[in-house]
């Protein structure tokens, strides 16, 4: 029976190929993911490692936690704790350091990394062992600064030049006094790095007289975990914490692997569908072969063979193609990893040098995969082969469906489907936070019942296209008997096409839902001509408010100022606003009192008033950061959304009880409204700042769906692996059957079918599959489109369902393009039979 198996084999060598392939391409997915991700992740890790080869043991503040209604706050390291630390027996040199955003402006205006890579520093005297200089010299005072020699490259500067940068929304121009390489994980990864002498990193990063860390470099002899237990000594415990540079690179080595984590787990997700969608190839492949070896299956039977023998040949095939698949996919993966890795620089991101990890686990995983997932496909199709009688070797016909199975699986699939459907909508009733799990159960209950009752659903969706078929003729008339002549065969064929459509569909729908969402949040909210803010989110400058404010045109301005408070017990922020202003930049709907911000009078969202139980006219007492507290008056209660939202009070009574005063944005009207000339008149006067984000409404709306589309860009490549599956696996099924229909397509030429209606009907044939599967798909995707958005409406009021019926007719289009490209090879192969030897086939 082994060698039965393995002649079989290699008799069904085609037929087998997009078997194979369609496995192949999972597995390389698969394999691909788990090169890409390992790489990566041991790049970072070494890289990161080396920026720890100059920290023994690092000296970080405390967190003093919130209690009561004392604001929680992080300690001070000052030059008393630094003089403490590099006095402790065991220690050469301690180091400290201060840190903050800076975004550095290359020759051509634009930012020299990216908006979250852009870090700037403390250079430690005159010679800091952390950054080798390469040219120049140590910075001295405000008006010199050094970059990395990747970013100097890159932006084209050198030592003397002249450099625009910013730390807080202000331009600054110093002077390039030298170059220095690092081995900074985020510089290897395409962003910046500039280093200011350390007075002027403390002035510029808000940290006056005291540092972010301090980096303590143990003596000859002195090892880390000692280092570390004589700090501790000398150190207060409750203002600072102690960590060994080891636990360090140990901690950033998790962080980097927990971050690659959702990364591999999303791509998985992903080849897993494309591994599920081929589960229907190959258990179509193996039950139309066990079809075409009825006799032969049969005659095994007769002359002693067993049931299990039977079904463990069958199974021995699909190892074999596991196998195959398996190995191929293995070294498609590796190239799928390294490409990956290439990909990243297109994206304007790069990845720290390093070699291309293949773990053994990933050989094992993708062997596994290969073959685990081809026998289990082919198990079934081995079960109905070991119950063929031996009688069948006496006829060319087995036994089809009986009427009882045909009924028990239709009655199995509408259980299924309408318990999908139940908990469908029940979800959708749900807290969102809840629902995300019973929603996928559904999802999957329901994808499973139409799937069982697609040869049941395929009869009259298909007899709908019979008008159109008809003007084709004689081939349109048999390419319809032909796709419902094996209702099981072609809801196998068509549920590939359908898995891979109806993901592509819900996300349309869901981000074409939500974008319009955004579009009516920002026009419906914002009165404001423009919000200025940082490119990176990070908090800008006081300076930046005052600048605009006085800036010709400008009718009124708002910084939009958090800062954090204790109310009640619990933590709180407030955000600080110009009373006489903020109602002529925003249109927010007031449930109860008014919007009136001035003095002690504050507007709450809706959210937090029903969490205080506070309605208009309601008193409240806030703690302030310097233990100051204020008792002030809900004047209005509004409703807020992802844009705005919180405890709003005048920035006049929340500015003095903050240390260091930030504003996260900036809102402005101008009396010109937004243009281009208003734009470009903010822009100069703020010094023409690539740090800083100037946008209208319409920009905002822009931002957000930028990364939408490519969020949904990059989620159509990754199900775009599953649609080829599924292409392979229409061809695959055409292919076998031109192969099991030759006596038939023999006879059809033989009584005057020329070749041409002959590739027409096997290409309407399978035009017609395409679309089922297409329907089906879409129909499928807007339902889970609008289910999920019934969640994001409880969180998003502006939320409502729209259709991309542009967008869905291209999907259908594509999967009728599907159906015509995946029909061109078996339509040529039917064509091209011999009539004579085809109707004298077995």
């Amino acid at each position: 029976m082994f060698r039965t198996a393995l002649r079989n084999v290699l008799a069904h060598k085609a037929r087998l190929l997009m078997t194979v392939l369609a496995v192949m391409l999972g597995v390389a997915f698969v394999a691909g993911t788990l090169v890409f991700t390992n790489t990566v992740s041991d790049a970072y890790q070494k890289s990161s490692a080396k920026g720890f080869d100059q920290v023994d043991v690092a000296v970080r503040p405390k967190y003093q936690d919130s209690k009561g209604d004392k604001v929680g706050q992080l300690s001070d390291l000052t030059p008393a704790t630094l003089d403490k630390a590099a006095k402790v027996p065991g220690a050469a040199s301690a180091t400290g350091v201060v840190s903050g955003f800076t975004a550095v402006a290359g020759k051509d205006g634009k930012l020299a990394g990216g908006d979250w890579q852009s870090a700037g520093g403390n250079y430690w005297g005159t010679k800091d062992a952390r950054y080798p200089l390469v040219g120049g010299h140590a910075p001295r005072g405000a008006g010199e600064v050094l970059l990395d020699s990747r970013t100097a490259k890159r932006a084209g500067y050198r030592v003397g030049d002249t450099v625009r940068l910013s730390v807080n929304g202000p331009v600054l121009t110093p002077t390039l006094a030298g170059i220095f390489t690092t081995d900074d994980g985020n510089v290897s990864a395409g962003g910046s790095l500039a280093l200011f002498d350390t007075p002027t990193a403390q002035a510029l990063f808000g940290k006056k007289g005291t540092y972010d860390e301090i980096d303590v470099k143990a003596a000859a002899g002195t090892s880390q975990t000692a280092l570390k237990a004589q700090l501790d000594k000398a150190l207060p415990a409750h203002l600072v914490e102690t960590t060994t540079g080891k636990q360090l690179a140990d901690d950033q080595a998790k962080q980097i692997a927990d971050s690659m984590s959702g990364l591999k787990q999303a791509l998985l997700v992903f080849a897993g569908i494309a591994l599920f969608v081929g589960t229907f190839i190959i258990a179509n492949t193996f039950t139309m072969l066990v079809a075409q070896r009825t006799r032969e299956l049969a005659l095994l039977r007769a002359v002693g063979a067993s049931r299990r023998q039977v079904t463990r040949s069958v199974l021995i095939e699909a190892l074999a193609v596991g196998a195959v698949a398996g190995v191929a996919g293995l070294a498609a993966g590796v190239g799928i990893g390294a490409g990956l890795r290439s990909l990243l620089g297109s994206f304007g991101a790069s990845v720290p040098d390093g070699p291309l990890v293949i773990s053994p686990g990933t050989v094992v995983a993708a062997l596994a995969v290969g073959i685990l997932i081809t026998m289990l496909a082919a198990w079934l199709p081995g079960l109905r082969a070991a119950k063929i009688p031996p009688v069948a070797a006496m006829s060319s016909v087995h036994a089809k469906a009986t009427t009882k199975s045909l009924v028990l699986r239709n009655t199995l699939g509408a259980l299924f489907a309408a318990a999908g459907v139940a908990v469908v909508l029940a979800a959708t009733s749900m807290d969102t936070d809840s629902a995300q799990g019973p929603m996928g159960i559904g999802a999957v209950l329901l994808i499973i019942g139409v799937f069982i009752l697609t040869p049941l659903l395929s009869r009259p969706l298909i007899a709908a296209a019979a008008p159109v078929l008809r003007a084709f003729g004689i081939s349109g008339k048999l390419a319809r008997q032909n796709s419902v002549r094996n209702p099981r065969r072609t809801a196998a064929t068509a549920s590939a096409l359908m898995i891979g459509l109806t993901l592509i569909t819900g996300l349309t729908v869901m981000a074409g839902s939500l974008q319009t969402a955004i579009d009516k949040m920002a026009s419906s909210a914002i009165r404001s001509d423009y919000v200025v803010s940082m490119a990176n989110r990070s908090p800008l400058s006081p300076d930046v408010a005052t600048r605009l404010a006085a800036i010709d045109g400008v009718t009124a301005s708002s910084p939009l100022r958090n800062a954090e408070s204790r109310i009640g017990g619990k933590t709180e922020f407030l955000t600080g606003v110009d009373g006489s202003s903020i109602g002529k930049l925003t249109d927010l709907k007031v449930d109860e009192g008014s919007f009136t911000v001035s003095g002690t009078q504050v507007v709450v969202d809706r959210d937090r008033a029903k969490e205080h139980g506070w309605t208009a006219g309601s008193r409240f007492t806030a703690h302030f950061e310097d233990g100051k507290a204020r008792q002030l008056t809900v004047a209005g209660v509004y409703e807020g959304n992802d844009l705005i939202n919180g405890i709003m009070l005048d920035d006049k009574v929340l500015t003095p009880h903050v240390k260091d005063p930030a504003d996260m944005q900036v809102m402005v009207k101008t009396a010109s409204g937004a243009s281009d000339a208003t734009k470009d008149r903010l822009t100069k006067a703020l010094g023409t700042n690539p740090a800083i984000k100037i946008q209208d409404k319409q920009d905002i709306s822009n931002d957000i769906a930028k990364m939408f589309t490519t969020m949904l860009n990059m989620l159509y490549g990754l199900l775009g692996m599953a649609v080829i599956v599924a292409v392979l696996g229409v061809i695959n099924t055409l292919a076998m059957s031109v192969f099991e229909r030759a006596q038939e397509i023999g006879m059809l030429r033989a009584i005057g079918l020329d070749r041409k209606a002959v590739k027409r009907m096997v290409r309407l044939e399978s035009l017609v599959i395409s679309l089922f599967g297409g329907v089906l798909g879409i129909g499928l995707g807007v339902f889970f489109g609008w289910a999920a958005g019934q969640l994001l409406g409880t969180k998003m009021p502006t939320y409502e369902l729209v259709l991309p019926w542009a967008r869905m007719a291209v999907f259908l289009l594509l999967a009728g393009t599907v159906g015509v490209l995946a029909a061109l090879w078996p339509a040529r192969r039917a064509a091209r039979l011999n009539m004579l030897a085809a109707i004298k086939a077995e």
